[in-house]
């Protein structure tokens, strides 16, 4: 089973060769689309190396849960209940075949510039992604996945501001913001 701290060590580590390899991409100040390709192909490279992460796959924008649209409920229960699909910028989980620890990092890529009610409906998603359970009621049991997706290891929230040349990192584990920082690139 991987740790939170596993999965902080595979992002920083990540993070630092995106900054190096691809630094062309935060001075041309691309999309988050691509700096999101360009992680991901960093997270793949490190799991590629290392034999515990066999079976885990990392996505952009991956939005399937065993086949039918990932979803997380926005609330949690009574009239105001709302069921929707998502899909995160990275994730690396092992597409449904480990049950026991099927995902493992969520990532929500934003530049500084967006609007802060999308910002904070990223922050809000990755709460829910890495809470343990929904309803508070399902209990993992080994055989079988959640109806909605959770239990995610590690979140992280990572906001580039291009005009201040800074990225805001927050880290998320069962549903709470546990740590951030900034750093310059």
């Amino acid at each position: 089973m991987k740790t939170y701290n596993e999965l902080v060590d595979l992002f920083e580590q990540a993070n630092d060769a995106l900054l190096m390899v691809d630094y062309g991409l935060l001075a041309d100040q691309v999309s988050e689309r691509t700096l999101c390709g360009a992680l991901m192909l960093h997270i793949y490279d490190l799991i590629r190396q290392d034999p515990s992460y066999k079976g885990y796959y990392a996505d952009v924008e991956y939005n399937r849960n065993k086949g039918t649209i990932k979803t997380i409920r926005k609330t949690i229960r009574g009239p105001d209940e709302k069921i929707i699909s998502i899909n995160c910028d990275l994730i690396l989980h092992s597409r449904g075949t480990h049950i026991e620890q099927d995902n493992l990092l969520a990532v929500e890529m934003k530049k500084s510039t967006r609007c802060t009610t999308e910002k904070n409906k990223d922050r809000e998603r990755l709460i829910a992604l890495t809470k343990d359970s929904f309803d508070d009621v399902w209990a993992w049991d080994g055989k079988n996945l959640p109806e909605h997706v959770c239990r995610y290891v590690l979140g992280v929230y990572y906001e580039i501001n291009y005009r201040r040349r800074k990225i805001l990192v927050e880290y998320y584990r069962q549903g709470q913001k546990i740590h951030s920082y900034t750093m310059p690139f």
